[in-house]
């Protein structure tokens, strides 16, 4: 059987965390799906501590002596729960991280070998046998060499 007291420190709490958690998601610092969770723990409180032979029946069916004893295990399985999805959740996140990393370097050492072939390139050009201008590029005004600039008639 749960004191009043502590039927009454259940509904505060999970009255306080569902109140939290709709202020997270509100101002968009907690996803929706894992606030999900704590609403539904605090939920499930407020119906253990308002009705509190619901707790009773399923400490009895367990085969737990006192509901209190009850209250504290369900609670420390459903926080165990929760650290392996998150644990899961790390896992892959930490994967694709990986990827990604291995992925930009990849990228980046291509950036790089490209920049080293413009600049070879562009370092040492080659001679073709055209006059260039001022700036480099081939003066497209020049004639050919050897060809004759008088007119033929």
């Amino acid at each position: 059987m749960m004191t009043m007291m502590l039927r009454v420190v259940l509904i505060l709490v999970s009255v306080g965390t569902m109140t939290m958690m709709i202020q997270k998601i509100r101002k968009a610092t907690l996803q929706i799906e894992d606030s999900i969770f704590w609403v539904l723990v605090s939920m499930m409180f407020v119906v253990f501590s308002l009705f509190p032979s619901v707790a009773d029946f399923l400490a009895h069916l367990l085969g737990i002596y006192a509901t209190v004893n009850f209250l504290f295990l369900f609670m420390i399985f459903l926080l165990l729960m929760r650290v392996f999805a998150m644990t899961i959740r790390i896992s892959q996140l930490e994967t694709k991280i990986k990827g990604l990393v291995q992925a930009m370097a990849l990228a980046q050492l291509e950036q790089q070998a490209q920049g080293e072939r413009i600049q070879s390139v562009d370092g040492a050009p080659e001679d073709d046998g055209q006059e260039t201008g001022a700036d480099g590029e081939p003066d497209l005004l020049q004639r050919p060499k050897g060809e004759d600039t008088r007119s033929k008639t």
